[in-house]
């Protein structure tokens, strides 16, 4: 039996500070690279180009998950290893997909232990390591869902999740100006969606969502072991948690006075 193809999947928006170092942990060894595009204005397109990257263009943004689920359609191998800018592949980690290649199990799909660089260190505590992601299947087996944002790969029923050992590296913020830029989008997204289900919070809530966080964050999930690093990180995550459901609340707001209107 042929050794089954393998495409690396991304999608993208002005990452032409990262794009060129992910890239560089794939070619060569996968079969394909799809790369769908929201609108670059950077050099994000011609740095996929130079990898020989399938290159695709949707700038009608629809979230997350359905920009996912466009990309997937576009891939021609038989498997996928869906990557965000910002991470790289590990010589283990791709190795560890090359031997399972091989001669790969059925219905099953494969997690990796995510491992995040944060404001001066790898951070392998405070709930984020080992943060396993579901990035590696079978083309025509699965998909993502079609999330907003925090978009996850649906597991059929009788789809077993088998776990690798390679990390998959992942450097999300360059500076805090960075972290709170990011963060906004995610926060905007998250409430939308939640407030498109029907969901409703209180400011207090908010605060009481805010203040478990930090607690979770720095003592269960042992945040205290990553040094000042788990901190800030702590801290930073209470205050993304607040700003969240800030702006649930304000959509309940604008949304009760128009009605009242």
């Amino acid at each position: 039996m042929n050794k089954p193809t393998l495409a690396a999947a991304l999608i993208v928006k002005n990452e032409a500070d990262n794009l060129r170092q992910c890239l560089a942990s794939v070619a060569g060894w996968v079969d394909e690279i799809v790369v769908l595009d929201s609108g670059s204005t950077d050099d994000t397109v011609a740095i996929a180009e130079s990898f020989n990257a399938k290159v695709f263009s949707n700038i009608n943004w629809p979230g997350f998950g359905k920009q996912r689920q466009l990309a997937q359609t576009y891939i021609q191998s038989d498997w996928v290893l869906w990557l965000d800018a910002d991470e790289r592949v590990t010589a283990e980690l791709r190795d560890e997909i090359q031997t399972l290649l091989r001669d790969p199990p059925t219905q099953t799909v494969f997690a990796m232990p995510r491992l995040s660089w944060a404001f001066g260190r790898f951070i392998r505590h405070s709930g984020w390591y080992p943060g396993y992601v579901v990035r590696l299947y079978p083309t025509r087996l699965t998909g993502y869902d079609a999330a907003l944002v925090h978009e996850k790969v649906l597991v059929p029923q009788g789809v077993k999740v088998q776990r690798l050992r390679g990390d998959l590296l992942h450097y999300p913020y360059r500076d805090m100006q960075h972290y709170v830029l990011k963060v906004a989008g995610y926060t905007a997204s998250w409430a939308q969606q939640q407030h498109a289900r029907g969901k409703r919070t209180s400011l207090l809530q908010g605060i009481g969502h805010a203040i478990a966080c930090f607690i979770r964050m720095y003592i269960f999930k042992a945040g205290i072991l990553d040094g000042a690093q788990g901190f800030v990180l702590a801290t930073v995550g209470a205050y993304t948690t607040f700003i969240k459901y800030a702006d649930l609340w304000m959509l309940g707001i604008t949304s009760e006075t128009k009605d009242h209107k």
